[in-house]
C-alpha cells in the first residue's frame, strides 16, 4: 500500500537550516578512556616523549656500532672490556648506540669478542620513538578511537576532555528494531544517549516523554506519517514545538525537524530505510556541528552503473564498493538487504537528475 504524505514536502537543505540555527559546540567534559571512546577530541593533552630516553628494543650486549666495524665470525674482533648487557626496555649505558644479540658476542671469562658488526640504533628504541614530545593523544575535533586510548594508556593519562552531545530518544511503539539501530549508531558516535519508550501510541503519552530540559537534541522514532496510528506529530504540537513535517528526501519523506524551545528535534520515521536516511542527511550535520568534529571522510571512486534521480527531491544512494568502484545497490528506496550490503552513502542533490556510470563520485562511509 502506497503511504500517505504531508501535503507539502520542505527542502532538505531548509530543514538542515533550521536545524543548524543558532547550534554551536557543547562544552567540553573530561571522561574516563573507557567512556570517552567515539566521542569528538577537544583540547587533548601534549605528551611526554616515549620513552623518555633511548632504550634497549631486545635483550642484548650493549656497544658502540663504529668499535664494531670489520666484526665477523670469520674475523672476531676482541674487545678491551667486557660489555653490559641489557634487557629490552633499559637505558642504554653512555656512549652506547647498539644491543647486538646474546651469539653475536663471545665472553670468556674477562674476555670478549664480537662475531658481527652492527648499525648505529640497531636494537635500540630512541627517545621519543613511540611518542614524540609534546604530541596530542588525539587530533582535536577526531573522534577517540582504540589507537587514542593505547597512546594515552602508554602516557598513563586516565581522562581524557571531548565533546559529547546529550540525545534523548523517544521511540514510539512497534518500532523498537529501528530505535536499537539509532541507539547504536549514536552511542558509537560518541553521543551520551538517553532512550525513552513511549508508554502508548497515543499523543499525550508520546508528549509525556518529550522532555528537553537535560538534552541538547531530541529525537522520535516512529508515528511520523499520517496515518491513524500516527501521533507523532501532534505530540510535538502538544509540547510546543516549531516543527516542518515532510521532507524532500528519499527515503525519508515523513520525517520532520524542527525545535522545541532552543533543542532541535528530528522525528525519524519507524521504518530502518527512511530513519537511517534521515540520520544520515539531517542528524549526522547536527551532531558534527554539536561536537565540533572535522568533516567526516569521502571516498573518490567512479560509479559501475547509473544512478537515476528525479529533480526535486533529494535522495541517497546505497553504494558497495566492488574492483574500485562503487556498485549502487539501491535509490530512494532501501530494502535491508541493501543496507546490510552497503559501504557507503550518496547524496544526490534536489537539483541532480543522478549520475552516469563511469562518474566518480565522493561517498561517506557507513562505518568510518
Amino acid at each position: 500500500m502506497t503511504q500517505r504524505l504531508p501535503p507539502s514536502l520542505t527542502p532538505l537543505d531548509t530543514a538542515l537550516a533550521i536545524l543548524l540555527r543558532g547550534v554551536g559546540p557543547v562544552a567540553p567534559v573530561e571522561l574516563p578512556l573507557a567512556e570517552a571512546v567515539g566521542c569528538i577530541a577537544a583540547g587533548m593533552p601534549q605528551l611526554a616523549a616515549c620513552p623518555p630516553r633511548d632504550i634497549a628494543a631486545v635483550d642484548g650486549w650493549a656497544l658502540r656500532a663504529n668499535d664494531l666495524v670489520g666484526a665477523s665470525s670469520y674475523s672476531p674482533l676482541p674487545l678491551s672490556e667486557l660489555p653490559v648487557w641489557v634487557d629490552a626496555g633499559d637505558a642504554m649505558p653512555a656512549g652506547c648506540d647498539c644491543v647486538l644479540d646474546a651469539g653475536a658476542v663471545e665472553v670468556s671469562g674477562p674476555l670478549a669478542q664480537v662475531l658481527a658488526e652492527a648499525a648505529p640504533g640497531q636494537g635500540v628504541g630512541r627517545a621519543g620513538g613511540d611518542i614524540a614530545e609534546r604530541s596530542p593523544v588525539a587530533m582535536e575535533g577526531r573522534p577517540i578511537d582504540a589507537r587514542a586510548l593505547l597512546l594515552a594508556r602508554v602516557a598513563d593519562v586516565e581522562r581524557l576532555s571531548v565533546r559529547r552531545p546529550r540525545l534523548r530518544i523517544v521511540n514510539v511503539p512497534g518500532a523498537t528494531a529501528t530505535m536499537q539501530t539509532i541507539t547504536g549508531l549514536a552511542r558509537a558516535a560518541g553521543l551520551d544517549v538517553i532512550a525513552h519508550e513511549a508508554g502508548t501510541r497515543e499523543a499525550a503519552s508520546i508528549a509525556e516523554a518529550l522532555d528537553v530540559s537535560a538534552c541538547d537534541l531530541l529525537l522520535t522514532i516512529g508515528g511520523s506519517g499520517v496515518g491513524r496510528a500516527d501521533a507523532a506529530m501532534t505530540a510535538l504540537a502538544q509540547r510546543g514545538a516549531e516543527f516542518a513535517h515532510g521532507l524532500a528526501l528519499q527515503p525519508g519523506r515523513t520525517a520532520a525537524a524542527g525545535r522545541v524551545g532552543k533543542v532541535p528535534i528530528v522525528a525519524l520515521p519507524g521504518a530502518p530505510g527512511p530513519a537511517l536516511a534521515v540520520w544520515f542527511a539531517l542528524v549526522l550535520p547536527l551532531i558534527d556541528k554539536m561536537a565540533a568534529r572535522q568533516p567526516r571522510r569521502q571516498v573518490f571512486l567512479p560509479l559501475a552503473r547509473k544512478v537515476a534521480s528525479s529533480v526535486g527531491i533529494a535522495e541517497i544512494a546505497l553504494l558497495a564498493e566492488e574492483h574500485k568502484t562503487w556498485m549502487p545497490l539501491a535509490v530512494g528506496e532501501w530494502p535491508l538487504h541493501a543496507i546490510a550490503r552497503a559501504d557507503a552513502w550518496l547524496l544526490i542533490p534536489a537539483s541532480h537528475e543522478g549520475f552516469a556510470a563511469g562518474e566518480p563520485v565522493d561517498a561517506y562511509l557507513m562505518r568510518e
